[in-house]
């Protein structure tokens, strides 16, 4: 038999963390000396230690724990339970890292105003396109949700040609639509010359009469000055923004800051 101290220093846990689990039924001593209400407990009483704080440590509350416990959960079940916490946790950490460089991207954005690169943006005529794509919704326009679904369906889209033989004539051209109950519908397109063959979409992209362009290097993660920039111009030479926007991949290589993309906005 161990006294509480003893048994807290083997099991890694303090003596405040032992006595609140036998006041809450989770873990009750071997023995309590009637006389002086000392705790002991024995060297067995170790395995459902492990047990509570490995649980506990997983994210569940001690009501959680007991019932879990109760169940006799094996040891293969808690290896499955961590397996399982810990997708959740690097999706977290994930989605975490996302929106911090979000918040970067967007601190880029204010340090830039009024230091805007609108010298670079050309007006042109931009031809119709024939494209194979594949669609998807995402929840707004923000980069943590149009990130997640554009990606996806670009991968989706290259395998689904792949596979067909059917071969990609240009560049990838996504454009977004904004729908009625606010969402935003993802379209990721290339430009290919056939119709048919695989088990996408094929369509005709309109020509566009007046387009203002801007060449945006690095990730679109960083896009926003870019993207004010050419708002900016629009703005300032007396433009007007009609609906019809688009990005066309110039350059993808697997390092991301050396994308380049051309920014098109239908002007009148």
């Amino acid at each position: 038999m161990f006294s509480i101290g003893d048994f807290a220093r083997l099991g890694l846990v303090s003596v405040r963390m032992l006595r609140h689990y036998d006041a809450i039924g989770l873990l009750r001593p071997a023995h309590v000396d009637p006389a002086t209400g000392y705790r002991s407990y024995q060297a067995a009483q170790l395995s459902r230690l492990n047990r509570i704080v490995a649980i506990k440590d997983l994210g569940f509350t001690l009501e959680q724990v007991g019932a879990i416990l109760d169940d006799k959960v094996s040891t293969e079940e808690l290896h499955g339970m961590v397996r399982l916490r810990r997708a959740q946790i690097e999706e977290q950490i994930s989605a975490d890292l996302a929106r911090l460089r979000g918040v970067e991207a967007r601190l880029r954005t204010i340090e830039r105003e009024g230091h805007m690169r609108t010298d670079e943006v050309v007006l042109k005529k931009v031809a119709p396109l024939r494209v194979a794509e594949l669609s998807g919704r995402a929840a707004s326009y923000d980069g943590e949700d149009i990130g997640p679904v554009i990606q996806p369906l670009y991968a989706e889209l290259m395998k689904r040609l792949h596979e067909a033989g059917i071969k990609i004539t240009g560049p990838g051209c996504a454009y977004y639509l904004q729908q009625d109950d606010g969402t935003v519908m993802v379209h990721a397109a290339v430009e290919v010359g056939v119709s048919e063959g695989a088990d996408v979409d094929f369509l005709n992209l309109p020509g566009i009469e007046t387009a203002a362009t801007i060449i945006h290097t690095g990730s679109m993660e960083n896009v926003g000055p870019t993207m004010q920039a050419l708002a900016h111009w629009i703005e300032d030479n007396g433009y007007r923004a009609l609906s019809l926007s688009r990005e066309v991949s110039l350059h993808c290589p697997d390092n991301r800051d050396e994308w380049v993309t051309e920014l098109q906005i239908e002007v009148t």
